[in-house]
């Protein structure tokens, strides 16, 4: 099995026990134990710390992910890179929290008419942000070295469990919410102290000085990259918070709540994206370094690809069960329904076209990218403005995807113009065609009024088969062929054949 399908495999299957947790929790627990208003707190609080995390990082993060392959040839260098990147995280965290603090008289004017428990709970958002903000750094530092098992664990199944155990608190009244909230919070920490203590165990952090000695161009380049691509990720986590933040302001929590389990949802659908990107991502730099253009356009073709076939199959199974899936809900979540709908297209193209972001931020491009992240956030933030007045939680929904869709669109632009590669495959047509049939199809499956578990349990019977055994049939993507030959192969012991997926 390939290097990219074994790592991915892995660390999918991690997120898939995460996933069923994080279903438990905020898809039922969350619902049916805390008032809508309690969880758009949570999710709001949560969002914004880790814009806070991100802003701490003073462009740590994407530096250790792009020049740590320049590095990972000397020990002391690799080490001495990390520990320049913890003190420049260290001093964005002072700054910030004081930021944080002096703009609390400002967050209670715009908030505290419909949203004051964001305003009580406010503060929270600075230990939040500063677990998240080491998790990141540690994590990024170990995925570059191709390690990724350990992160996965700690953040998408243990962070997870500790909140089911206490989701369990709640329920027997051994805690209350005030107390739950603190603990949810503090629980961050959790997977930065074990990371750290990791790091350290296996050499890569001590705590004597070890000199970093780059030339002075060197420094520079890495600089003038620290720089630009904070000021980007700033700009793509902001949009990200945005919704929740102006949903909360001109509405309230409670919709904020809705929005944002929604957007959980949207999320679990990811994790074979977000695994796949996870081993992926550090290859690029790697190529770039190589000037391997034809490994990164097999790359990008591949990820484009796979992405796709799992992102129309994920929407179609919801999109054609959502009118029997929303009545597990409170009936205060079915405008959730059509908030699905416009996220799931953003998230869809943004699955598409995925690398195109990091291939760009990982050029000596990278500068141009910054135009793009700054068009997105101004895009969103207008188009709040105007609908989110006029469509509520719906509105915010449309702004965000019309915005990705535009600014990826760009990105696929430029990185075609100037690298000469691009993610189509002919047969990604083919793929398209299949999913608007079987879309249009699907509306007869629930014209027979079954109970709803046994439509739900026959829907995706015949999705699964039809979508995955004519792609299967006619090998429109042999690497899918291969993956699940492979995976047959490993289970029933069968002689290995040659893989296809190596990248």
């Amino acid at each position: 099995m390939g290097f990219i399908q074994k790592d991915a495999l892995r660390t999918t299957i991690l997120s898939f026990f995460g996933l069923l947790l994080g279903y438990v929790n905020k898809g039922v627990l969350f619902i049916y134990i805390l008032k809508t208003e309690e969880i758009g707190l949570i999710n709001l609080i949560l969002s914004v710390g880790i814009l806070f995390g991100q802003l701490s990082n003073l462009g740590s993060i994407n530096s250790i992910s792009k020049f740590l392959p320049f590095f990972l040839e000397s020990d002391k260098q690799k080490r001495s890179f990390l520990r320049v990147n913890l003190i420049f995280v260290s001093i964005g965290v002072l700054i910030f929290s004081s930021i944080a603090f002096l703009l609390h008289d400002n967050i209670v004017h715009f908030y505290d008419e419909k949203s004051s428990l964001f305003v009580d709970y406010y503060y929270w958002i600075v230990p939040i942000g500063i677990a998240n903000v080491f998790f990141y750094v540690f994590e990024t530092y170990l995925r570059s070295m191709h390690k990724n098992l350990l992160s996965v664990f700690m953040y998408d199944f243990v962070l997870r469990l500790f909140t089911t155990v206490l989701l369990f608190l709640l329920i027997f009244k051994i805690i209350y919410f005030p107390l739950f909230f603190i603990l949810i919070c503090l629980s961050y920490f959790i997977p930065s102290l074990v990371l750290f203590i990791y790091l350290i165990k296996i050499d890569e952090i001590r705590f004597q000085k070890e000199p970093f000695k780059i030339s002075k161009k060197f420094k520079k380049i890495i600089f003038s990259y620290s720089l630009y691509s904070y000021s980007n990720s700033i700009a793509a986590l902001s949009v990200m918070t945005m919704d929740s933040l102006m949903i909360a302001y001109y509405i309230g929590l409670k919709e904020t709540g809705v929005y944002t389990t929604i957007i959980f949802l949207i999320s679990a659908l990811q994790v074979p994206y977000k695994s796949l990107t996870r081993v992926s991502n550090p290859l690029i730099p790697i190529y770039w370094k190589e000037k391997n253009m034809a490994k990164m356009s097999l790359l990008y073709k591949k990820i484009s690809s796979i992405s796709l076939i799992i992102s129309l199959y994920m929407f179609l199974v919801i999109w054609v069960n959502r009118d029997n899936l929303f009545t597990f809900l409170p009936s205060e979540y079915l405008a959730g329904i059509w908030v699905f709908f416009f996220l799931m297209i953003g998230r869809i193209n943004d699955m598409y076209f995925g690398l195109n972001t990091t291939i760009l931020i990982t050029s000596k491009k990278y500068k141009y990218d910054i135009i793009f992240t700054f068009s997105l956030l101004l895009i969103v933030f207008i188009l709040n403005y105007w609908l989110i007045p006029i469509y509520g939680i719906i509105g915010a929904a449309i702004s965000t995807s019309f915005a990705i869709i535009v600014n990826n669109i760009g990105r696929l632009l430029v990185v075609l113009k100037w690298f000469k590669i691009h993610p189509f495959e002919i047969y990604q047509l083919y793929v398209f065609v299949l999913f608007f049939s079987i879309l249009f199809l699907s509306q007869f499956l629930n014209i027979l009024h079954l109970n709803k578990y046994v439509q739900i349990s026959i829907n995706l019977f015949l999705i699964t088969s039809i979508y995955f055994g004519v792609i299967l049939k006619f090998k429109w993507n042999l690497d899918l062929n291969i993956y699940l030959s492979n995976i047959y192969i490993k289970l029933f012991n069968k002689k290995k054949e040659d893989n296809l997926l190596d990248v």
